[in-house]
């Protein structure tokens, strides 16, 4: 089994971008390159669809400031949704009247 072929960030928005500016074809600028041509069109459309926040690498996202923002939030409505539950829990044990 042949080993997976990583290509940085700079390589991928060159090779999109040389893609959408070339006369050539897609198949073309992928065997130019020497790149799978499955390849190039998934980074084209996640260039189209993300544009400049495309190819972030190690599965990490590049988020907007608002992205960034409504993440933080959900992460603290999400603590804060159970820090409640568990003093539900608490004031629920300790209101039991003594057997």
């Amino acid at each position: 089994m042949g080993k997976r072929r990583s290509y940085t960030e700079e390589f991928k928005r060159d090779a999109v971008e040389l893609s959408i500016n070339s006369n050539k074809t897609v198949q073309e600028i992928a065997d130019d390159l020497g790149i799978n041509y499955g390849n190039l069109t998934r980074w084209r459309k996640e260039y189209r669809d993300s544009g400049e926040h495309a190819f972030p690498g190690n599965g990490k996202q590049k988020l907007t400031p608002e992205q960034q923002k409504i993440k933080e939030l959900e992460d603290e409505l999400r603590e804060t949704k159970l820090e409640r539950d568990i003093l539900k829990k608490a004031v629920g044990i300790f209101s039991k009247k003594p057997k």
